[in-house]
C-alpha cells in the first residue's frame, strides 16, 4: 500500500499541476491561449512547465545536494519554507512572461491563482504543516470547474475522475506523510478557492 501511495504522490505532485491545469482547460476551451497541439502552443506549455516544474525541481535537487534539505519529501516545515520561496519566485516569473504572450483572462487567472495558492501555502507553513499536494490538485480542480462554469458546461466524467484522484491522493498523503486529515482538507479547499476565484473572475494582476 505504501509504495502505491508514494507513486501516486509523485504522479500527482504539485509541480505538475499548473501545466496540467492549462492542458486540461485547453481541452474544454480550445481558445484559451493557443492550440496546445501547435508548435506555438507547445512552446507556451513548455515555458510554463520550465518555470513552474522543472526549474523548481532542479533548485530543490541542488538544495538537497548542498544539505539545505534532508530529503526531497521535505518532511519538516523548516525545510519546506526555502523551497516554497524559490517556487514562488519562479511562479512570479512565469506569470510575468505569460502576460507577454497572451491576454486571455482565464489563462492568466490560472497562473496567478497558482501563485496566490503557493504564497498562502508558504505563509501557513510558517505556523502549520498544510498539504501542498492537496493544494495543488485542489487548484487543478478549481481551474477545470472555473472553465466549465464560464463555458456553461456540465459535469463530465473527466471532472468526476479528478475528484476520485483527489480522494486517492488525500489518502496517499495520510499514508506516507505525517499530515492530519485537517491539513489535507484545508490544502484542497485552499487550492480550489484560490484558482477557481482567480480563473473565474479573470484576475490578471
Amino acid at each position: 500500500m505504501r509504495p502505491l501511495a508514494n507513486a501516486l504522490s509523485v504522479l500527482l505532485h504539485p509541480l505538475w499541476m499548473t501545466t496540467g491545469a492549462l492542458v486540461l482547460c485547453s481541452r474544454i476551451d480550445p481558445f484559451m491561449f493557443l492550440d496546445p497541439g501547435s508548435q506555438a502552443g507547445l512552446i507556451f506549455l513548455g515555458l510554463v512547465f520550465l518555470m513552474t516544474a522543472l526549474f523548481p525541481l532542479v533548485s530543490t535537487l541542488l538544495m538537497r545536494r548542498s544539505g539545505l534539505v534532508s530529503d526531497l519529501t521535505l518532511p519538516t516545515r523548516s525545510e519546506r519554507i526555502p523551497v516554497y520561496i524559490i517556487g514562488l519566485l519562479y511562479h512570479g516569473m512565469c506569470w510575468y512572461l505569460v502576460r507577454r504572450i497572451t491576454d486571455h483572462p482565464v489563462t492568466l487567472g490560472i497562473v496567478i491563482g497558482a501563485f496566490i495558492t503557493l504564497l498562502l501555502v508558504l505563509l501557513i507553513t510558517l505556523y502549520w504543516k498544510i498539504s501542498a499536494h492537496m493544494a495543488g490538485i485542489g487548484g487543478l480542480i478549481g481551474a477545470v470547474v472555473a472553465v466549465m462554469v464560464l463555458d456553461g458546461g456540465e459535469v463530465t466524467l473527466a471532472l468526476s475522475g479528478l475528484f476520485v484522484l483527489a480522494g486517492a491522493l488525500g489518502t496517499a498523503r495520510l499514508i506516507v506523510s505525517d499530515h492530519t486529515p485537517a491539513q489535507v482538507y484545508t490544502g484542497t479547499l485552499l487550492g480550489f478557492v484560490c484558482v477557481f476565484a482567480s480563473a473565474a473572475s479573470g484576475i490578471t494582476t
